[in-house]
Parts: structure tokens; C-alpha cells; sequence
């Protein structure tokens, strides 16, 4: 065993102590050093920042969403999360429930009132108009808008149209009541893959958001009208009953959809929902607010739609397309040269007699006519005063006509 003595056990203890001092004060030093660089760092920075345009980013990603609503970076939200927050607070107050009263009757014929159907709906504009879809509302005797604070108000038809499932609703709430809208947004610029959301009241729970993508454009849907709604957006954000009327919405917070139907077995979300256009809701609300309808061009016809029993009957070569019975006299299909027919029949009852022997319109403006939705649907933006290219069928030939449209 090695022995060792008082002084030297001393001096080493000494030595030990200053060598921890000294580690502890170079410690201290680097710490307080690193310090200075890191805070004298971020001020530069931020006076950098504050200066040039191009890292406005810092900003967004650590204080706000580029429209300006404040978010902390503390809260831990993804920017995903930032703009689902951003868009349900901007837009969820705008959004309404609908709910219809119906009038029914006794076996003794004697009416009575029950409950209806329920949507959503949106405000678009100050005075209280509100877009919803025409199935929301249709049959109803009374209808309720409920407002995000849980006001109720009695609404009034300012018009709707079939053929887009689209009316508009008015309110008239208290002065002083401000109302919350929402804006159109384009949707001629969107793209398949683009996010969107939804918000809407399914299943009675309102002011409900769900959010998807576009998943398909320029749909061609019939609706629960037996009307074909053209260039409809498909979407897999869920939408459930409750939802129709409600906005589709881009990640601005723009409505450039009207959620109006799925496609579902159970009758409940499958991810295959559709929303009429802005494009269409657009040029629709814009007539409906100033004549209560949608005026658009028209064939002065009167027309059937052709089937096998027809067309068996007639001795036609084809059993699809819209069968000119009658032309207007004077009116714009008898000035293109089309032709009704002449052979009387009774259809469906002997109250509804057409004639046979007409030309058959199978084509308008390339839209293939094989059915009454399929013409309604060709017509659909068309207003008085446009001309269009009809392909009809005469003594098993196919013709090519123009036709200027009149006015409803």
C-alpha cells in the first residue's frame, strides 16, 4: 500500500478545488458568450424580416395565417390545423339551419301541420338572403332559419330553380343585427386534389365542418328532380343529410360549391358527395334576386321524350331523343325549319294527344339528347337570345340546325 503524507494530501485537495473553480468560471463565461451571440442573432434577424418582403414566412409560420388571423406557435397547431381553425371561424357564423313545416291531411281531408325537412344554408349578403338548395325547402308550408346565436327567423321564397336545385331565402331580422356573409369564390380554377371544406348541419348538429378534396369536376348528376345538373364538383369531404344547401368551401374561405347530394347505399357519407358550382350559383341567384326565376333561352316546341313504345309505334329507327310534336306558329323552331308532326295519337290517357311524324332532336350544342333531363340540362345556361347547333333526326337522317332561343 502506498502511503501518502499531510502536505502532499493537502496540495492536492488545493489543486483540485482551483481546477473546479476554473472549469466552473470558463463555464460560466461560455454560457453568458453564447447567450449575447444567440439574442444579438434573432434581433438581426428580426430587423431583417421586419425589413424585406421576402420572409414575411417567419411571421406567418410563428404569429399568423397570411388572411391575418392571429394564431400562437405556442398552441402547437400545424398549418394544416391554422387554416381549418382560420376558415370555421370565418365562415361558420354565416351558415344556417333550415327547418320546413308541412302541411298534411286527415283521412277526413282535414290539414294539420307537421315537420318537414332540414338543410343548411348560407348567407350571402347583408339584407338577409340566403342559398340553400330547392329539396331543403320543397313542399314546405313554413320555414325556419336558425342563426349560429340560436335565433329563429321566418323565411320567405324569393325564388328557386329546378333545374340547378338552387333557391334563394330571405330574412328580416332586428335592426341592428349584423349579419355574417359569405363570398363566391371562382370555380373555374379549381383543380382535382385541391383541398375543401365543408360546414353544414348533418344530422340536426349544426355548424358541423368536415374537410376533403376534389375529387372529380364537371360531373353530370340527375337530381331527385329528374333534372341533370351539369359540371357538378365531386368531393370526399362527408357530407350527410343536413348538409345539403350548405357551402363548400376553398381554403380562403370562399364558397365555390353548394353541397347538394351523395352517392351512398346506407344513405349516409361514402366519400362521394357533389356540390353545384359557384359558376352556376352565380348566374342562378343573380336572376332569382332580380325577376324570382331563372330566364333562359327556349325552343318553341312543344316535345316528348321518345321511348321503344313510341317509337315502335311510329315506325322510327331510333328509340332515343326528343320527339317534336308541335311547333310554335311564327316562333323561333318553325323559322330554323323544324318540324312537329302530323299523325295524332293519345298518350298516356285520351286527355294527352301528340303528334307523330315530327323530326327528333338528339343533339344540342354537343350535349347528346337522349332524354327530357338531358334537354333541360343542354339549355341549363343558356339564355334568350343565343343561338345553338341542333342535330335532329328526319326520314333516318341526321340534319344540323341553328336556333336562336327566345325568352321564357
Amino acid at each position: 500500500m502506498k502511503l501518502y503524507t499531510s502536505s502532499q494530501i493537502v496540495r492536492a485537495v488545493l489543486f483540485s478545488v482551483a481546477g473546479t473553480a476554473v472549469l466552473a468560471c470558463a463555464i460560466f463565461f461560455y454560457r453568458e458568450n453564447k447567450n449575447q451571440i444567440s439574442n444579438t442573432t434573432q434581433i438581426e434577424y428580426n430587423e431583417e424580416t421586419v425589413n424585406s418582403e421576402q420572409k414575411n414566412q417567419f411571421f406567418e409560420e410563428s404569429q399568423e395565417v397570411s388572411s391575418g388571423m392571429v394564431v400562437s406557435s405556442a398552441a402547437g397547431f400545424s398549418k394544416d390545423e391554422q387554416q381549418n381553425i382560420y376558415v370555421y371561424e370565418k365562415c361558420n357564423e354565416a351558415v344556417v339551419n333550415i327547418n320546413t313545416k308541412e302541411t298534411a291531411y286527415t283521412w277526413f281531408l282535414e290539414p294539420f301541420v307537421q315537420d318537414g325537412g332540414s338543410g343548411s344554408g348560407s348567407i350571402i349578403d347583408s339584407e338577409g338572403h340566403i342559398l340553400t338548395n330547392v329539396h331543403v325547402i320543397q313542399n314546405a308550408s313554413k320555414i325556419y332559419v336558425s342563426l349560429y346565436d340560436g335565433s329563429q327567423y321566418e323565411a320567405k321564397i324569393v325564388g328557386y330553380d329546378l333545374d340547378s336545385d338552387l333557391a334563394v331565402l330571405k330574412i328580416n331580422p332586428p335592426k341592428g343585427v349584423i349579419l355574417k356573409t359569405i363570398e363566391f369564390g371562382d370555380s373555374n380554377k379549381l383543380k382535382v386534389g385541391q383541398k375543401v371544406i365543408a360546414i353544414g348541419n348533418p344530422f340536426g348538429m349544426e355548424r358541423t365542418m368536415t374537410t376533403g378534396i376534389v375529387s372529380g369536376l364537371g360531373r353530370p348528376i340527375q337530381n331527385s328532380n329528374q333534372r341533370i345538373i351539369r359540371d357538378m364538383i365531386q368531393t370526399d369531404s362527408a357530407i350527410n343529410p343536413g348538409n345539403s344547401g350548405g357551402p363548400l368551401l376553398d381554403t380562403s374561405g370562399k364558397m365555390i360549391g353548394i353541397n347538394t347530394m351523395i352517392l351512398s347505399s346506407s344513405g349516409s357519407s361514402s366519400g362521394v358527395g357533389f356540390a353545384v358550382s359557384s359558376e352556376t350559383a352565380i348566374r342562378v341567384v343573380s336572376d332569382l334576386l332580380k325577376y324570382g326565376k331563372v330566364k333562359r333561352g327556349v325552343i318553341e316546341a312543344s316535345l316528348y321524350q321518345l321511348d321503344y313504345r313510341i317509337a315502335r309505334y311510329a315506325g322510327l329507327d331510333i328509340a332515343q331523343g326528343m320527339l317534336v310534336s308541335e311547333v310554335t306558329t311564327g316562333g323561333n323552331a318553325e323559322k330554323a325549319g323544324l318540324k312537329g308532326g302530323t299523325e295524332a295519337a293519345y298518350y298516356g290517357n285520351r286527355k294527352n294527344i301528340i303528334y307523330l311524324g315530327g323530326d327528333v332532336i338528339t343533339q344540342i350544342d354537343n350535349i347528346k339528347i337522349t332524354s327530357l333531363a338531358d334537354y333541360y340540362s343542354a339549355l341549363e345556361d343558356k339564355r334568350p337570345g343565343d343561338v345553338v347547333k341542333v342535330v335532329i333526326h328526319r326520314d333516318r337522317k341526321d340534319l344540323e340546325m341553328k336556333i336562336k332561343l327566345s325568352g321564357e
